[in-house]
């Protein structure tokens, strides 16, 4: 005797297979990946990347952090760029700022002469917007596409898959390329034209970097004082002081701890630089950002700019 299936269930069974085969559609289109910088952000981008099963390579460089729990996972290792490039469709820069990127792509590592037609970078440091438009049309007269897409938030959240990505491209280029960016990035702000990814980026790290700083200089000025650490925290914290950047410095004040803000102040001061020059491109004001900048750059002058950021407090304390 034959069994009969229900409406519903050969219905089921129908949208169970269309289901496996979309997804077998969907690994076998998914692009191969390149990555430049597999540093404190570059390695969980990596890493979510290669767990989330797309096909990643990345540049073998001694600035890397450890690369054998990528390599386990599947990622491979190459010795050049233009090996990274020939077994790529969409490079992701992960360096500090634009002169790494522009030498990466013009300068020693000749990326540009690499780039195939239809190839996407994607370039995810903080850079100077000027620099960004102009490499964004070098890379266009190849045939090629650029997006930036700065990234906000720590190594944690690198290494979570819980990124911030601030981008700025074509709307259907990033839509293409959303579902990779979706591998390591919480939240995707779609910021306009090229360039103002890295423009959306400056005024948010100017905002946070700035708030960091004049936290660090209150909170040494209280040292000093003989205030209460904890009743000053409780109180910023119930107060008009509430936000991200006293959190990230909470750990620091209360015992030492800067694992909440791993920036240097040689990577900040470098950002406010590039703001600046950004507000003077907009013939914007900067008085905020110049007094910011002072004090970034004095202590770079003492020898702290390997320092993490919440180490301000201690520096402008003693």
């Amino acid at each position: 005797m034959f069994a009969v299936r229900s409406p519903d269930r050969t219905r089921n069974v129908h949208q169970a297979r269309q289901g496996l085969s979309a997804i077998k559609r969907s690994a076998m289109t998914k692009q191969r990946i390149g990555l430049i910088g597999v540093g404190l952000m570059g390695h969980g981008i990596a890493r979510n990347i290669v767990l989330k099963e797309w096909p990643l390579t990345y540049l073998r460089h001694r600035g890397n952090q450890p690369t054998q729990d990528l390599d386990m996972a599947g990622a491979q290792g190459r010795e050049t760029v233009a090996e990274l490039a020939a077994d790529s469709d969409i490079m992701i820069l992960c360096v500090t700022g634009s002169p790494e990127v522009e030498d990466i792509l013009t300068g020693s590592g000749r990326l540009l002469d690499e780039l195939r037609p239809g190839m996407i970078v994607i370039d995810c440091s903080t850079a100077n917007p000027i620099s960004t438009v102009a490499l964004a049309g070098k890379v266009a007269e190849k045939g090629a596409h650029f997006i930036d897409a700065a990234m906000t938030r720590t190594p944690k959240e690198a290494e979570e898959g819980r990124l911030n990505l601030l981008v700025g491209g074509e709307p259907e280029l990033v839509a293409k390329v959303r579902p990779l960016l979706s591998t390591f990035a919480e939240n995707i702000f779609e910021a306009g034209r090229t360039g103002t990814g890295h423009q959306l980026k400056l005024l948010h790290n100017f905002v946070s970097l700035g708030s960091v700083t004049l936290i660090a200089e209150a909170v040494a000025c209280a040292a000093k004082g003989g205030v209460s650490m904890d009743a000053l925290v409780e109180c910023l914290a119930r107060g008009g002081g509430s936000g991200a950047a006293l959190e990230r410095l909470r750990g620091f004040i209360t015992n030492g701890d800067t694992s909440a803000l791993r920036f240097t102040i040689a990577n900040a001061a470098k950002d406010l630089s590039y703001y600046r020059q950004f507000a003077d491109d907009m013939k914007s004001a900067r008085r905020v950002a110049d007094g910011v900048a002072s004090t970034l750059e004095s202590l770079m002058q003492q020898g702290y700019g390997s320092a993490f950021m919440p180490e301000q407090i201690r520096l402008l304390r003693d």
